[in-house]
């Protein structure tokens, strides 16, 4: 373990904090840059083999191997430091935007900005689902691959059938897969207990708690999982409209650090400043106790069969789930200005363009749209 001072910390995963825009892929780029290319606290091997293992956690993977490098850096006192750093810049950024954009009666500039992106993200939202089921998919021999397309088939109904208890359907294809591996009934009700008693003690939490818990403790495939998962609760509890939840997951997706921050405006619409902060707080909680108590066991973990198994089922459902997601987020669009920018959107990535550009310009398009007067939903 390196010996690095916290005030290195504090500046170097702040720094990504502040400029990582893009999602996981460009956390996880300029992570390796810093910490194997440019400074050497890690080996490239040993980059890898946490990334890996990060991505068979629950919960936001970027965050996890940003702090699990910091505690690699600087202890246990640099993975909070380099947590919170990471975190914090693009939190804060997430509670001004909710401040204005969740008001009562927001200025209409606001509400256009909120409906070009919201418009953009469908198209975002599709091709992180299509990436990320190719590349599920094509590590599979044939008989997993059906199983994979089934689990698939499932999350994706799920979400739009019965939004709220998606997270049951991705628990459930994940046992089925490990039972289906194991092929021993007896060990897979053991390896069910702990899911069960995860959902029987959370329907004693308050709602948003539930929800929060959900989106950094149970979120299997990636950050755009936390999307379906928040969905079913926000609409179901009249936290927000269909339009106005579009309009936040495009918000959590122009702010740089993770998209878990999201939650932070279903928080502020749930119960305000505080409930954002609550909500943020639980969501990121699971992140930082995976790392500090299993740090030290990452190097096995991808090797296990139990929880590679579980993945493999529960990861083409949360696929299918995102792609469920975007579904209900199309059926919120209403003029036919945003189908328009929903069109542009995904013709620009077509061509390559990356999805912050895609979003930044369907803002901008909604932008334009309000200023002239044109109907927002």
């Amino acid at each position: 373990m390196a010996r690095v001072a916290l005030s290195t910390v504090l500046r170097e995963w702040g720094r990504i904090g502040l400029v990582g825009f893009g999602g996981p892929p460009a956390h996880i780029a300029l992570l390796r840059e810093l910490v194997v290319d440019r400074r050497g606290w890690l080996t490239a091997r040993e980059f890898e083999d946490a990334n890996a293992a990060c991505q068979l956690l629950p919960g936001p993977a970027s965050t996890q191997l940003c702090i699990y490098c910091a505690r690699r850096a600087a202890g246990t006192t640099g993975a909070l430091v380099g947590g919170l750093a990471f975190i914090l810049p693009g939190l804060l950024l997430t509670l001004a935007i909710a401040a204005v954009a969740l008001q009562d009666d927001p200025p209409a500039w606001v509400a256009g900005i909120g409906a070009g992106a919201a418009a953009a993200v469908v198209a975002v939202v599709v091709q992180a689902a299509v990436a990320l089921a190719r590349a599920s998919l094509a590590e599979r021999a044939a008989s997993p691959l059906l199983r994979a397309i089934a689990y698939f088939l499932a999350g994706a109904v799920a979400t739009v059938l019965v939004g709220p208890l998606v997270i049951v359907v991705l628990l459930a294809c994940g046992l089925l897969e490990l039972a289906w591996r194991t092929r021993r009934g007896g060990a897979a009700a053991l390896h069910a207990w702990p899911a069960a008693v995860v959902l029987a003690a959370a329907a004693e939490l308050p709602a948003l708690a539930w929800t929060a818990l959900k989106v950094g403790g149970l979120a299997y495939g990636g950050g755009f999982v936390i999307v379906p998962l928040m969905q079913g609760d926000a609409l179901a509890n009249d936290w927000l409209t269909e339009s106005q939840f579009a309009n936040a997951v495009a918000y959590g997706q122009v702010t740089p650090g993770p998209v878990t921050h999201t939650i932070a405006l279903i928080g502020w619409a749930a119960a305000g400043p505080v409930g954002a902060l609550l909500a943020s707080l639980i969501a990121f909680a699971p992140s930082f106790a995976f790392v500090l108590l299993g740090g030290d066991r990452f190097d096995g973990l991808r090797t296990r069969r139990g929880p590679r198994a579980f993945l493999d089922g529960a990861g083409p459902a949360a696929v299918g789930a995102i792609l469920g997601a975007a579904v209900v987020l199309a059926g919120a669009l209403g003029p036919a200005w945003q189908w328009v920018v929903l069109a542009a959107a995904a013709l620009a990535l077509a061509l390559g363009r990356s999805p912050l550009q895609a979003l930044l310009g369907g803002a901008s398009a909604g932008l334009l749209a309000a200023l002239a007067g044109l109907a927002l939903p």
